[in-house]
């Protein structure tokens, strides 16, 4: 599986699914991702072990993120961490960075 995905309308995937997407991320203390956000889908992290800071919080073993279509956030691994991550709908082509933001 590419970065941990294996639920979604994308190859490699368990399941094909254009309805959500789902994948299990592990993470070394200092990973980060770049600031995005979605126009269409709704993105839950379940933060399952370690600590992570989204959208200027941090949040640690048990939290739960919710970010909304056109809410953007970074993502940064505070401690090794492992997500669960969901995006609602499984809408391809649906991830825009800070230079697409006034797409």
């Amino acid at each position: 599986m590419v970065k941990g995905w294996f639920v979604g309308d994308f190859e490699p995937s368990l399941y094909h699914t254009g309805d959500v997407e789902v994948a299990v991320k592990h993470y070394q203390a200092g990973d980060a991702e770049e600031w995005h956000y979605h126009k269409v889908a709704t993105e839950l992290t379940v933060v399952v072990s370690g600590e992570v800071e989204m959208a200027g919080k941090r949040f640690r073993e048990g939290d739960i993120v919710v970010i909304e279509p056109g809410e953007g956030t970074a993502f940064r691994a505070i401690t090794d961490a492992v997500n669960v991550v969901v995006k609602l709908p499984g809408a391809s082509n649906d991830k825009y960075l800070q230079e697409d933001s006034h797409a």
